[in-house]
């Protein structure tokens, strides 16, 4: 992320969040206060709308791990993305997502991440999935993004090299995998291995702290192609 990008304000972040969540009012209070902490405590929400804003926009947008997709339609909401498709393994969370969604240029699908084809589009974002998969099933699905996305890539990943942090983060990550028994892994590429397909497949990278107050080693990995 450019000194540039880094500098620029986010858009309104309390009045985005009010539009986005009033899109959630057939959802679960649950899932409404879900969306809310999200958009107003996640340190990546304002990275990427400012990410998105430096850019001029995100274009069309692959959501994969979407969840109750509130990023996509924040995107969409600040006029920052053109359309959005979201995939997610979790039918209940897709179905909020897409009820949320009425009447604006996306979409949401049930899709497994280890072996689904991801949609082309102009920036594929991925938050907090990968290192729940198998490393196999992480490197074949770097391959897909790789190919898929036109213009950008953008990650939200654990970097296990960030001494106390990765200590405290590992720690936390296999008490929600114990909590969630949903039999998704814990297995955290360092930061080279999921940046080196990515720059053979001509992208250049930049890798951003992004854990706010958090103790956690969350990172922001932006892949970029040359215009």
């Amino acid at each position: 992320m450019s000194a540039t990008a880094t500098a620029l304000p986010p858009p309104d972040l309390p009045g985005l969040t009010r539009k986005v969540v009033a899109r959630y009012r057939d959802a679960s209070k649950f899932s409404r206060h879900f969306v809310r902490g999200k958009l107003l405590t996640d340190p990546a929400t304002p990275f990427v709308l400012r990410l998105a804003a430096a850019s001029g926009g995100f274009g069309e947008v692959t959501d994969l791990g979407c969840g109750r997709g509130q990023i996509g339609l924040s995107l969409l909401t600040a006029g920052l993305a053109t359309r959005v498709q979201g995939l997610d393994l979790d039918p209940g969370k897709v179905a909020d997502a897409a009820r949320a969604a009425a009447g604006l240029p996306a979409g949401f699908a049930v899709a497994d991440l280890c072996q689904a084809a991801v949609p082309a589009a102009d920036t594929v974002v991925i938050f907090d999935v990968l290192l729940q998969l198998p490393v196999a099933a992480q490197r074949s699905l770097l391959a897909r993004m790789a190919a898929a996305a036109r213009r950008r890539i953008v990650i939200r990943a654990f970097d296990p090299e960030r001494g106390w942090r990765s200590g405290v983060g590992v720690v936390m990550e296999r008490l929600g995998c114990l909590v969630r028994r949903d039999g998704s892994s814990f297995a955290p590429l360092p930061l080279a291995e999921l940046a080196g397909p990515l720059r053979v497949a001509g992208f250049a990278v930049t890798v951003s702290p992004c854990w706010g107050w958090t103790p956690l080693p969350n990172v922001m990995l932006v892949a970029e192609r040359a215009p």
